[in-house]
């Protein structure tokens, strides 16, 4: 039972320093408790210590591509309902499509948004409002 003063957690997986510190800062000031990891394997034993709203989610990870931590995300019982949203600078149309069709709700491209954007972004996904982003 969420109350309203409750914070929405949200987990970033992301392996660039300075992008993971942004958005990380960006997101707690907004309001949310944020956990950033950067790495897949550091990140999925977070995902089973704890219980997240969110995860925002790079496909190009030092260890673990981000659509299989998706994959496995998906395939796990206890996570299969989180929210992922990609964030990466990755913008081939086959990488979309396979994101959506493993159960991400949405895909933002780091570089056409700013960290503000992001944090709004993050709020309408929780909010369960539709995005900017087309789907694919």
């Amino acid at each position: 039972m969420d109350s309203d003063d409750s914070k929405k957690r949200i987990i970033l997986i992301e392996d660039e320093d300075f992008i993971r510190d942004l958005y990380k800062r960006q997101l707690d000031l907004a309001g949310f408790t944020t956990d950033a990891f950067p790495n897949g394997t550091t990140g999925l034993e977070a995902l089973k210590k704890n219980q997240y709203d969110l995860l925002l989610l790079d496909v190009m990870l030092p260890d673990i591509n981000g659509l299989e931590i998706l994959r496995r995300i998906k395939a796990d019982q206890a996570t299969s309902g989180m929210a992922v949203v990609l964030l990466t600078n990755l913008g081939q149309e086959s990488i979309i499509k396979e994101s959506f069709a493993l159960g991400s709700v949405g895909y933002l491209i780091k570089a056409s948004y700013t960290p503000d954007q992001i944090v709004q972004e993050v709020k309408n996904f929780i909010e369960g409002k539709p995005s900017n982003i087309a789907q694919a």
